[in-house]
């Protein structure tokens, strides 16, 4: 996703105080798939919806099915769904509609392993998370925006990232809307009354708020194929020639070098789509959504890894999940690094440089004003604060930092272990520690403590001297953050000779606060430049005393 970082710039304050959750989980339940069926009109904003849910119960005892769906109230302005009906086995169960939580009564507790089938029949104008407006061109439109807890304002299901299950889609609305969700279109059938019925079905289980549904009037191209799935361009039918030129690159090469790099590409199509329900991008699984000013029509460079940056989510945070938005870094931080490595081997080693660097200035700036900011977070209860710029950025940089420590070929291998144990699962920060442990033979622990779990920046001040009479250079680091923290870092200095062409590349254990390394060297150095090849996430003051 690359939209406004902090969610406040879409949610009201009344809207953040409703939505504040402490992320209660159903850890008895698995929801398995969703068929939504949904109708759509242009008389009103009220959808109507029918949602079978298919859900096996790994633990017994329950009593009580919890769903979130939020409930109409005069404090949403009347906004909001109602449910009429919840029907399993031919029978009717009641329930309790409270705020966002909808609460069935189960006519008996639930047993291990048991599957049961239930139908919440509901209608309402959604709140927030299905935008119906009017697009930039003044036509009606449909479009989804469920990030990060918004969907339960149009569906019902298990709002959490941690429970992903398979969907349908069965859309009725007027004919002259085309629709697009998640997965692969198997019907679209005309209807008496000028209706159409479109039925999209998604076979790869996902979180919910990576379903995804469109509705409006598209010019759609087939773009061609990737490992024999489609690739699809759906853009604004005044917008044809630029979005279809837009979209065609670099799609299918950024598929490529994910597959080819990290696993395979797990979805049945990849579907570029323009949408004025997001600012930026939104990566729903199979269907990603771009901002309806993203199309120009001159493949710009913003735009473009904006498209490679939705492209990559698909591995990380929609094919591997994080279990808990406390690590949505495992997102938001592998979705940024990799449209970088994907820059690199794309487009050079310079623009990849370029990317890093802009990023270190947005961390820099971010840090001044939140100092004790950390990645992960720890319960977190503000809908609001789920990701900030570090989650990205900083993010990146510590996966960049981590393939400097433990090699590039450790890196990959870890990556590829990480990618193929949890594909189409979910993951936390721990269980990516241990994949790039055992890649790597090394103890990871304090690595991922200092730059993941506590706040912080690294600040070095360093100096080098020869002395000629013992052939030595004598190297002084300090770490000189204000807070008084310090971190452990490998980090190399290249020394530069008049007498060689390439540089010897020392690496220094910089453990301390003060720390002094000597170096046998048969010459007074050229030059000794400090971390040559930008490795470390700091700021350093380096000079020749």
């Amino acid at each position: 996703m690359m939209k406004n970082f902090l969610l406040s710039c879409f949610l009201t304050l009344y809207t953040a105080s409703v939505f504040a959750d402490n992320y209660p989980k159903n850890p008895k339940i698995d929801v398995l798939n969703y068929t939504f069926r949904i109708d759509l009109s242009d008389e009103s904003d009220r959808i109507k919806c029918e949602v079978t849910i298919d859900v096996r119960f790994v633990g017994g005892g329950v009593q009580v099915l919890r769903l979130d769906l939020v409930k109409s109230s005069q404090e949403l302005g009347n906004k909001g769904m109602t449910v009429s009906k919840v029907m399993s086995a031919g029978k009717e169960l009641s329930f309790t509609h409270k705020n966002d939580s909808l609460l069935i009564n189960l006519p008996e507790p639930s047993i291990v392993q048991q599957r049961s089938t239930y139908m919440i029949t509901y209608s309402g104008i959604p709140a927030t998370g299905l935008k119906i407006a009017n697009n930039k061109y003044g036509e009606r439109t449909f479009f989804s925006d469920n990030w990060p807890n918004l969907g339960r304002n149009w569906l019902s299901v298990v709002d959490h990232p941690y429970d992903k299950a398979t969907s349908e889609f069965i859309v009725t609305a007027p004919a002259q809307y085309q629709v697009v969700s998640n997965g692969l279109k198997i019907e679209e059938s005309d209807l008496p009354g000028g209706l159409r019925l479109t039925h999209w079905k998604q076979s790869i289980p996902i979180s919910s708020w990576l379903f995804v549904l469109g509705v409006a009037r598209f010019a759609v191209q087939n773009v061609g194929q990737f490992d024999n799935k489609a690739i699809e361009t759906w853009v604004y039918h005044q917008d044809r020639d630029a979005g279809f030129y837009d979209f065609a690159e670099p799609t299918k090469q950024a598929l490529e070098f994910y597959s080819n790099f990290v696993g395979p590409f797990v979805y049945e199509k990849l579907a570029n789509i323009q949408s004025n329900s997001v600012s930026g991008g939104m990566e729903a699984a199979s269907a990603i959504l771009y901002s309806e000013n993203s199309v120009v029509g001159d493949r710009n460079e913003r735009w473009r890894n904006v498209v490679i940056h939705e492209i990559a989510h698909q591995w990380f945070g929609n094919s591997v999940t994080e279990y808990d938005w406390d690590d949505v870094w495992l997102s938001e931080g592998f979705a940024t690094y990799f449209t970088l490595l994907f820059i690199e081997h794309a487009y050079g080693r310079d623009a990849f440089q370029k990317g890093l660097a802009s990023s270190k200035g947005t961390i820099n700036t971010f840090h001044v004003k939140n100092p004790s900011y950390r990645i992960v977070h720890d319960n977190l209860k503000d809908m609001n604060q789920v990701v900030s710029s570090h989650t990205y950025q900083k993010g990146s940089w510590i996966l960049h930092m981590l393939r400097g420590v433990v090699g590039n070929e450790n890196f990959w291998k870890g990556i590829r272990s990480y990618y193929s144990k949890y594909m189409n699962s979910t993951a936390t920060t721990a269980d990516f520690r241990q994949e790039m442990e055992e890649a790597s033979g090394m103890d990871l622990k304090e690595f991922f403590e200092q730059w993941l779990y506590k706040p912080g920046t690294l600040q070095y001040q360093g100096s080098w001297q020869y002395n000629e009479t013992t052939k030595e250079i004598k190297i002084r680091i300090d770490q000189v953050q204000a807070d008084g923290s310090w971190f452990k870092m490998p980090v190399q200095v290249a020394i530069y000779s008049l007498t060689t062409k390439k540089p010897m590349i020392k690496t220094l254990q910089v453990n301390q606060k003060q720390n002094e390394f000597t170096i046998p060297f048969e010459a007074d150095p050229e030059s000794i430049v400090f971390d040559p090849d930008n490795w470390v996430l700091m700021d350093v003051k380096w000079s020749k005393n």
